[in-house]
């Protein structure tokens, strides 16, 4: 058995005075957090997972008092896991463990009955209880932006060239807003957990009000989803099909992946995770850019001011 690093040595300390917790018997780090360090905690009352953020997740637009809030009210919604408890000072949450499944974009590709469960549970997260918070997409980009041009932090060549396309989007969006609703804001597969009778939603961290159409379609862009399965999952989403509705989240899915790129920019610049943003944004960036400078630009555009003029 590996000897505990200095960090999670500190950890326990930390944790140790936690009387949810009991004993400590082992902590099991977790892949796959961009913006936190995550563990498996096995302790003397079970299994919990803890979630320690950054001190500069700030610059991220992540409020920790919100996703500890929006995180319990999506819990009291049947689909998100409990808080035990909460560590401000640490940047830590503990969450209680849920045994189930982590999906990854290729189930949602495959198995077209997944779609149908995915959409009756996020049905249930934006018909929750109203979240903390506003979160507003275009606010938060035009925030990145400003960020990394004063930091002088990585840009991808012709990103303010493309800017007023995005903008004019967004213009369109702002005409006519749906309700706001209680949503996740970053729905990556791997937030999707399958217990085998329910789907949960994990990860409240970016969480805040928001239009349904942001969530649906920044998940299909975040699971690479083709514009026939983002029209599949707008239909088995709003039981109807409703031409507005797909192209709102077809735009969405743009603007998403267009302020992405930004993001990854600086936590590039201040993350202390080992990970390569570098290539993760640019993924975002090679996947936009065909569509903003190509016919699929110019199709949303016209469907949003058909349906919103």
């Amino acid at each position: 058995m590996m000897a505990p690093t200095t960090e999670e040595t500190r950890l326990r300390n930390v944790l140790n005075k936690r009387p949810v917790l009991g004993e400590i018997i082992r902590m099991i780090p977790l892949t796959g957090g961009l913006t936190n360090k995550n563990y498996v905690l096995e302790t003397q009352q079970g299994r919990f997972v803890l979630r320690v953020g950054s001190a500069s997740s700030s610059l991220l637009g992540i409020d920790r008092d919100r996703e500890r809030i929006n995180t319990n009210l999506a819990h009291d919604a049947g689909i998100g896991p409990a808080v035990a408890d909460s560590i401000p000072e640490e940047n830590m949450l503990i969450l209680r463990w849920i045994e189930a499944r982590t999906l990854h974009a290729e189930d949602f590709r495959t198995d077209q009955r997944l779609l149908v469960r995915v959409a009756d549970t996020m049905r249930k997260l934006h018909d929750a209880k109203p979240f903390e918070g506003i979160f507003h997409f275009p606010t938060l980009r035009n925030k990145y932006l400003d960020a990394v041009r004063s930091s002088g932090y990585f840009l991808p060549d012709d990103y303010l060239a493309l800017e007023s396309k995005i903008l004019e989007l967004e213009k369109w969006l702002d005409r006519n807003m749906e309700p706001l609703v209680p949503c996740n804001n970053d729905l990556l597969a791997e937030n999707f957990l399958d217990d085998g009778q329910k789907i949960w939603i994990i990860d409240y961290e970016y969480s805040g009000q928001n239009e349904a159409s942001f969530d649906i379609g920044n998940m299909c862009s975040e699971m690479g989803m083709s514009p026939d399965h983002l029209t599949l999952f707008c239909n088995t989403y709003w039981k109807q099909d409703l031409p507005e509705k797909i192209a709102r989240a077809r735009a969405w899915s743009m603007i998403a992946r267009f302020g992405w790129v930004l993001w990854a920019s600086i936590q590039e610049a201040i993350s202390p995770i080992d990970f390569d943003f570098r290539n993760w944004g640019m993924k975002k960036w090679d996947s936009v850019v065909p569509e903003l400078t190509g016919d699929t630009y110019d199709q949303v555009l016209t469907d949003l001011k058909k349906y919103y003029a």
